[in-house]
Formats: structure tokens, sequence, C-alpha cells
């Protein structure tokens, strides 16, 4: 069933990504997921966990380590070593107590990682192009894929029964030769693509209300873009982390999403009040004519730097 057979056709499916940074709470998105749901709207639910991964990289005594790309973004670099550490913080310990939360507030909630189903599969990306020094450098050894597909089938199956998935990276990666690897992806851009192919709301919840014309004065938060310029505009003012979400929701749009919000986590209600209006909203009348796909490599879990 596609997204807009689902509810009617001012109520697609919501998917609502919650950050793993420390500032961001996710109380409330619990709250206003299990009040959504009692009423009949269709939500996914996925999740990063930067902070988490790096604790655990911590205790296991692995020193985590973040690359800048080509195009200035930071992320984390992930070995084997730190697969291990990821899918264990990911997919084992924060899923798990998300899902737990979901349910305690009444909400049947599924954990699913995004190999679970070949739920988010793409091919992994062992090499990688960083800056090093002011040099641009290929690393290779990395497991980070880009997402090419979702198993919109599976979501569809499990929000037709009342289930509300939660979802995490990992994801699914072809090594090419059959094999399927599980490898980081970016949880921002996870929900992108899922949101796209359900042709759901997308709610990227973060610590701050929305992208700011100026990073540094939260008075200047860009309220909305439904046109091309509108787009560009937002795209010039996002900077750091927030450049990713603007990315992620882009990619959104393009994929089939009907309009992405960037809103805070940790206001009353974060939600409901995003899907109200409050944050940077983006509509998909903002891509105009013959957009292009985003090219930003898939690369690692990035939402760590929300707090700046």
């Amino acid at each position: 069933m596609s997204g807009e057979e689902k509810g009617t056709a001012a109520e697609p499916p919501v998917v609502v990504k919650v950050g793993g940074a420390k500032a961001v709470d996710p109380a409330g998105a619990v709250g206003d997921v299990a009040h959504l749901t009692a009423n009949g709207r269709a939500v996914v639910v996925v999740h990063g966990g930067s902070t988490v991964v790096d604790e655990t990289l911590e205790r296991l005594g692995i020193e985590p380590e973040y690359v800048e790309s080509a195009s200035g973004v930071t992320g984390r670099f992930t070995d084997a070593e730190t697969m291990e550490a990821f899918a264990m913080a990911m997919a084992g310990k924060l899923n798990t107590e998300l899902t737990v939360e979901f349910r305690s507030a009444g909400v049947d909630a599924v954990g699913l990682s995004g190999v679970d189903g070949g739920l988010l599969a793409g091919p992994r990306k062992s090499a990688v192009r960083v800056v090093e020094d002011g040099k641009r450098k290929i690393r290779r050894g990395d497991h980070s894929g880009k997402i090419e597909s979702v198993n919109a089938d599976l979501l569809d199956d499990l929000l037709d029964d009342g289930y509300t998935p939660v979802v995490s990276p990992p994801m699914a990666g072809d090594e090419g030769d059959g094999e399927v690897t599980p490898v980081n992806a970016d949880a921002d851009r996870a929900a992108a693509a899922i949101a796209g192919a359900l042709g759901a709301d997308l709610v990227l919840l973060t610590d701050v209300s929305g992208v700011y014309a100026d990073p540094d004065d939260p008075e200047t938060r860009i309220d909305a873009a439904a046109t091309p310029d509108g787009l560009a505009a937002v795209e010039d003012a996002a900077e750091g982390f927030m450049g990713k979400k603007v990315m992620a929701a882009k990619e959104a749009l393009e994929g089939g999403s009907g309009r992405v919000v960037i809103a805070d986590a940790n206001v009353r209600d974060p939600v409901v009040a995003a899907l109200g209006g409050e944050g940077t909203t983006v509509e998909r009348s903002a891509l105009g004519d013959g957009s292009e796909d985003a090219d930003e490599p898939e690369g690692v879990e990035t939402d760590g730097g929300e707090t700046a």
C-alpha cells in the first residue's frame, strides 16, 4: 500500500527522525508519536546515535575518527572494528531502548535495523574521498554505504497491521559479489529515503528550531521554503550539521515526500508542533522543474554535530 493510500490525502504517513546527540531529548517525540498513532496516523521513527556510538567505542578502547569529505561535511570513518561497535550501539542497545520507550508509552513499536528484511540497501563504499591537511586523499577500508532501495512493502505491512517501525542503521551493503555486509549510513538520509519511498511527511528533529539565516541568531529562522529561490536560501544558510539535514530534506522531496520540517526536538509536543508549522518547512514545490539528485557521498552517522 502506498503512502497516498493510507489515510486521507491531507494526512500521509509521517517519518520522524530523532537525533542521537546528547542535546536531543526523545521524550517529547515519544509522546507525540503515541498521540498520532492513537489517532490513526501511520508513523515510522528513524533514530541516530552518534553519542552512544562514541561512548561504546570509548568503552572498547577505540578512538573515534572523524574525517572531512571533499565538500566539507564531517563524519565518522567506519573501519571494521568501528563497524562492530556501531552495530552493537545502534541496532543493539539504542534501538532496543528506544523501542522500549515507545512501547511503554502505548505505541506498538517494532525495532528494525536497515539490514532486517533488506529494509535499507545499496552498494557498500569501501573507499571514501577525504580531505586531510588541505589535501584530497582516498581512504580505504570504510564500511559505509549509499542507500539506493527501501523495502517499502515491509514498512507498509507493519503499518497496516498497526505497528510503528523504529528504524536505525546499519544498512545492508551490497559487496558486488552477492555478499551482504552491514555498513554505516547517515540516519538523516535514511529517514529521507524512507519518507520518499512512503510518500510521507518528514520531520527532522534536532536541537535548534530550524535553519537560521544567521546561524548565531535564532530570530532569523527561515520559516518556509516553497520555491526554488526559497530552497536556495535555505541551502545557503545551512552550515555544519545543518547542511546534512537540508541535503536530506531535498533527497526526501526528490524521492516523493510532500514536505519536510526541520524542527526543535526539545519543545513541547515537538512533532505535532512541526507538522503545524513550527520549524523550517520545505515544500515539494521548492524543487521546481528538473531538479537534480543530491550527489554527496552517503557516508557516516553525523548527527553528533547537532550541538553546533
